[in-house]
């Protein structure tokens, strides 16, 4: 591994943009393409019902019960291949994980808008690791505080992004849409979520 550690003032964030040997990335990503239930959530934003700019799937254990822009999401339960792939994402993040947020950008028009990860559900220091597959996407962050820049950071095919400590206190994350982008990415997000926190 080569893990790298970004240069954000007050986060906790590494980066391995080799984590997975290229042909374990390739085989992973047709594998999930075809495994996963893919669905368009519907979240809540200023106010309105919208369709959710992705392709989506949460997987984790019974209890963990996750809500986010208004919706609560039960879990699809854990495929063997999701569980062998979680435990080598908890021994690389040296954390437990229970659930995983599936998101499949179909293009560079699917995105992710700004946001934290910083529901009651995930304790206020959580641990999340983010593993893309397919089409290299702009990962950006900002501070969270007025008048901030961003700063982008390309994910790669199998690469493996941490982060941990106050990083979801101080930062928002997203991926923005791109018209240079015509592949498919898919993005594994493992987390753990208490829903005794609620």
């Amino acid at each position: 591994m080569a893990w790298i550690d970004l240069p954000l003032a007050d986060a906790e964030v590494r980066y391995d943009a080799h984590w997975l040997p290229f042909e374990q990335a390739d085989a992973l990503l047709a594998q999930l393409t075809r495994a996963i239930a893919w669905e368009t959530h519907r979240i809540r934003l200023f106010g309105r019902w919208h369709d959710s700019p992705r392709r989506c799937c949460w997987i984790g254990d019974a209890d963990a019960v996750y809500t986010y822009s208004g919706t609560r999401f039960a879990p699809q339960p854990w495929s063997p291949l999701l569980v062998e792939l979680c435990a080598h994402v908890e021994q690389a993040a040296g954390a437990r994980f229970n659930s995983v947020l599936a998101n499949r950008y179909r293009d560079g028009h699917d995105c992710m808008g700004w946001h934290s990860d910083d529901e009651a559900e995930l304790g206020p220091q959580p641990v999340i690791a983010s593993l893309s597959l397919g089409a290299e996407r702009r990962f950006a962050f900002k501070r969270r505080q007025a008048g901030a820049r961003s700063q982008t950071l390309p994910l790669a095919h199998g690469s493996l992004l941490i982060m941990a400590g106050d990083t979801q206190r101080n930062y928002r994350h997203a991926v923005p849409r791109s018209a240079r982008v015509a592949g498919e990415r898919i993005n594994l997000t493992f987390r753990w979520v208490n829903s005794a926190l609620l």
